[in-house]
């Protein structure tokens, strides 16, 4: 089973806390606050979270 563990863009400052950090699995794309870990995530499926990342690369 995959997991990736939690993760942020490469994109994001090494600075600061104010990112989406994200957990993939098999099945489901986990997201939450990097300023709040304990705060809650959100859960989407795999597939609709790779749907999300093609459409905003091709904006």
């Amino acid at each position: 089973m995959r997991d990736t563990g939690w993760f942020k863009s490469s994109r994001s400052s090494s600075g600061g806390d104010n990112c989406v950090e994200v957990r993939l699995t098999d099945t489901l794309a986990r997201l939450r606050d990097s300023k709040n870990p304990s705060d809650g995530q959100l859960s989407v499926p795999s597939s609709a979270f790779s749907a999300l990342l093609r459409k905003t690369r091709d904006a």
